[in-house]
């Protein structure tokens, strides 16, 4: 309990304080409000990583919660309904309206499915409701329907009357058209209940065609944040006006036949670059530029002769324009990735650390080896055009204030550590000084620095020398060596695309992939961040787990996850799976693995879902309360504060209202 010398020290804030609560029964109220919160069971947490454009596969998971609703339904009904019934509740849940609209056609006696279709969603939500209070759940009702819905969710059916009362209700939305309503309202209740708060740890962009839906789905969504990846910094450069991060993202976009983000989501006209490609190299077979992506898009096969041609003009004005940035910061030391001048024209060769490789591709038209990093007019033109587009598409722009307003670098929360891909290490496991904005720094205080700069690059006075400078570190965050977002020593774009030597494309990682798998660095890096390493974890993306190999997402002994396990369908192959889900609730940690989501339609009508999961902690002792966990804490600062005013006048030294 708090003392009368605390409340006189802390008077000028509690007077602040009185005006919120100006009586003692306000405070006294608000306390036992916060008290009862506190011994709530903590609220799940939902942790994705690299998404890369995966709409569909995305929406699915947030929609069935990871398995978490097929797991309340199966502990709800049990054995007391059918295995093919119980997809069907849960793809029901899953895709209200779209259930409803097949069971319209299919149900011979409608009222009566409505009546025990009620029955059973309403006892899903009072599970999925019961670790929130009355007061939280009330808010999230949907206004039209909230007092009815509250009445079922929390009527005692065990009593005879009450049975009558609950039934009655039930019967009157059916004889009242309105049970579609209902179960629709119901359903989306339990999807926002099951998540409390959803993580994204980086990359949305890149591959899939649907990252502006998913950045859509995340701006209207109740609780959640985001650990920017190297595919979200290329695309918040571009959005901020990174002339060479537009031609990257133009340029990957059209490698992957997934012009469908750009022209669709944000009204990125290409017809400018469609017309240029065609002006510089209109007899050109840009053989080595032609792509066989177009799953994504297949109308885009009609034209992959034009494509070929796009890819190629914009890849050029990318080294064009990567190469005048690196030239502007000699401090990045990455001078080994400008090329254009070590091109000979005339001979059509390249020489690479004192070898000469011939070219792949010699037709260079728009190459002027007197100044070989120089935009021609028509590019010069081009880029400002599309600069033009990306600041003015609005709901990009909308997408990046998200982006910056629920996004970070790194992410310490409820003793996890979030953080997209690495924290530079020394070879010996000691923290990698790097020069930031001007200033040597390591570890915490280097991811610290780095978002303050990610962040300049949009808010600093337009065209200052803060934000040009912060705007051209994007880049680096793209591609530097050093980097938290990539740490390799180098990028090997140019070489992939122009020179016939493996060798030559070897990209070595940096020290933190092979010394971050050890329990002895994850331990130093949690206390880094102030982290206790025996119940804290790290959470990691970025590089996909290759389970066909057998590698696991759990290294370190179980310290860090690494939770990218290949939502993008091209990784597939690779990873054999389609991505994890980490579950974080009041019962311990879980680790979902996904099977491949091939459409809505088929999830709908074979009730595809969750393939399996993985136990990594469980709470022995006790489930974990809202008092364990940062808003518990906040929390309970905020009861001593009360606690001090409520002291405060029974003392007199503030006086009620």
């Amino acid at each position: 309990m708090s003392t009368l010398e605390e409340a006189k020290a802390d008077e000028r804030y509690l007077k602040l304080l009185a005006e919120k609560f100006p009586t003692i029964t306000s405070a006294a109220t608000e306390i036992i409000n916060l008290q009862s919160i506190l011994s709530l069971p903590k609220g799940t947490e939902h942790f994705l990583s690299d998404l890369h454009g995966e709409s569909n596969a995305f929406s699915h998971v947030l929609k069935n919660a990871s398995g978490v609703i097929r797991r309340k339904v199966d502990d709800i009904f049990g054995m007391s309904m059918r295995e093919a019934d119980k997809r069907e509740l849960c793809s029901l849940i899953y895709y209200p309206e779209e259930k409803l609209a097949r069971v319209r056609q299919n149900e011979k006696d409608l009222d009566d499915w409505y009546r025990m279709t009620l029955h059973q969603i309403v006892e899903v939500s009072r599970a999925v409701s019961s670790k929130y209070s009355r007061s939280k759940v009330r808010k999230l009702l949907p206004i039209e329907f909230a007092y009815v819905i509250e009445e079922l969710m929390h009527q005692d059916k065990i009593e005879p009357d009450k049975q009558e009362y609950y039934n009655a209700i039930v019967n009157t939305i059916v004889e009242t058209n309105r049970s579609e309503e209902f179960i629709i309202a119901i359903c989306k209740l339990i999807q926002r209940l099951v998540i409390d708060t959803l993580h994204i740890v980086g990359d949305i962009f890149d591959r899939g065609p649907g990252a502006c839906n998913i950045m859509e789905t995340l701006c209207d969504y109740h609780d959640f944040d985001i650990q920017w990846g190297n595919h979200d910094i290329e695309w918040m450069g571009a959005a901020a006006g990174n002339l060479a991060l537009i031609a990257s993202v133009l340029r990957i976009s059209i490698r992957y036949a997934n012009v469908e983000t750009l022209e669709e989501g944000y009204s990125i006209n290409l017809l400018p670059l469609a017309t240029l490609a065609i002006d510089v190299y209109g007899d050109d077979p840009c053989t080595i530029w032609q792509t066989n992506d177009f799953e994504n898009n297949p109308r885009l096969k009609r034209s992959a002769q034009l494509m070929a041609k796009m890819h190629k003009c914009i890849s050029i004005m990318e080294f064009k324009l990567t190469g005048q940035i690196i030239m502007r910061h000699p401090e990045w030391g990455m001078n080994d990735r400008l090329f254009l001048h070590l091109i000979d024209k005339e001979k059509g060769t390249i020489t690479v650390n004192g070898k000469e490789y011939e070219l792949l591709d010699k037709n260079l038209p728009s190459i002027d080896p007197a100044d070989p990093y120089k935009l021609c007019p028509g590019e010069e033109q081009l880029m400002q055009q599309l600069a033009h587009s990306f600041r003015r598409s609005e709901k990009l722009q909308k997408h990046l204030r998200c982006l910056y307003q629920h996004g970070s670098l790194f992410l310490v929360r409820n003793n996890c550590l979030l953080y997209h891909a690495a924290i530079p290490l020394n070879d010996d496991g000691s923290f990698k000084e790097v020069m930031v904005d001007g200033k040597l720094v390591k570890g915490k205080a280097l991811m610290e620095r780095v978002d303050r700069v990610i962040r300049k690059a949009f808010f600093a006075p337009h065209g200052s020398e803060a934000q040009q400078n912060a705007l051209d570190y994007m880049l680096y965050l793209w591609c530097g060596p050093c980097s938290p977002l990539f740490n390799k020593d180098k990028m090997t774009t140019f070489e992939r695309y122009f020179i016939d030597d493996k060798d030559l494309y070897k990209e070595q990682k940096g020290a933190y992939f092979i010394l971050a798998n050890t329990k002895d660095t994850c331990c130093n890096i949690l206390k880094e961040f102030g982290l206790d390493p025996s119940k804290s974890h790290i959470i990691n993306g970025h590089v996909p787990v290759r389970t066909l190999k057998g590698e696991s997402p759990m290294r370190a002994d179980g310290i860090r996850l690494v939770i990218d396990g290949g939502f993008s369908k091209p990784y597939h192959a690779t990873t054999g799976i389609a991505g994890y889900t980490l579950i974080y609730n009041s019962h311990g940690l879980q680790l979902v693995q996904h099977e491949h989501f091939e459409n809505k339609d088929k999830a709908i009508d074979e009730g595809i879902d969750i393939h399996s999961r993985v136990q990594l902690e469980e709470f022995k002792y006790h489930r974990m309360l809202v008092r364990d966990t940062d808003r518990g804490r906040e929390l309970i600062e905020q009861v001593e504060n009360l606690q001090k005013l409520l002291l405060a006048y029974r003392s007199g030294l503030i006086k009620e209202k």
